[in-house]
């Protein structure tokens, strides 16, 4: 085979794992394991991959924030489900925080019938949750972060801080056992820890798509919320160890 050909080969199973061993790149590519070392030297100085003890995967590190645009046109089923999943957590009456994103904004379209005081980040959600009498907006307030159409800033950070919610709704870029829930920016990572500072429930919804991505500046390790909502996309491997932890693991239905 080809050296470009097997590299693409490569390349296309790393993205269908989390964690690749040498032995079952032999097994897919029928090369030697001398060659794949070789191949795995050249992807890993090129920075495609990250090598580990236990084998390697795709570096899938984020340097900066994706546009609301660009995340609106991924993964739109499994957001719709994850949406649908956490609304259930959702009762009348109820004061809860909602941050940034369209995973955020599919939970806000699930919410409108209920009587609730809703506390956001993101100027798309207050808007469109403005409209209904029975739902209460505060909108936290600052400066416009023009990639994810949010509020960022001391401002909201003073307001998150002094607030005791019953439900707090977390959004990322990127989630990970070892690394946990990780911001490209320290700013808007101070500012989601305080999102789910005081909350008496701390949810994270993240389609797997996300899991095993980070960028540099951590928010919260998983096993300091309580819940996490993802969809049924979520390797088994990565299931049963998200199970031993003290957060509850809701798989959404599509």
């Amino acid at each position: 085979m080809k050296g470009y050909n097997r590299l693409e080969q490569i390349m296309d199973y790393l993205k269908g794992q989390n964690l690749v061993t040498v032995e079952q790149l032999v097994a897919v590519t029928q090369a030697s394991p001398a060659t794949i070392r070789r191949d795995l030297i050249k992807l890993d100085q090129e920075g495609v991959i990250s090598r580990t003890h236990g084998g390697v995967t795709l570096n899938r590190f984020i340097p900066s924030q994706p546009t609301t645009h660009e995340k609106m046109q991924r993964n739109i089923v499994e957001k719709r489900a994850i949406a649908r999943a956490a609304a259930g957590l959702v009762k009348a009456g109820d004061t809860i925080v909602l941050d940034a994103g369209t995973t955020m904004m599919e939970l806000a379209r699930q919410l409108t019938h209920l009587t609730l005081r809703v506390i956001t980040s993101d100027l798309r959600i207050a808007l469109f949750l403005s409209e209904f009498k029975q739902i209460e907006v505060t909108i936290i307030g600052g400066r416009i972060d023009e990639s994810s159409q949010s509020c960022i800033g001391e401002h909201g950070r003073k307001l998150l801080q002094n607030i005791w919610p019953d439900i707090a709704f977390l959004s990322c870029n990127g989630w990970d056992i070892e690394k946990g829930i990780t911001a490209p920016t320290e700013e808007k990572a101070g500012l989601k820890r305080d999102l789910i500072a005081n909350a008496r429930r701390r949810v994270l919804l993240a389609d797997s798509s996300k899991y095993g991505a980070w960028s540099l500046f951590n928010v919260a390790h998983l096993n300091s919320l309580t819940d996490i909502v993802t969809d049924a996309q979520l390797e088994e491997s990565i299931r049963e160890q998200l199970a031993q932890m003290p957060s509850q693991l809701i798989i959404s239905d599509h």
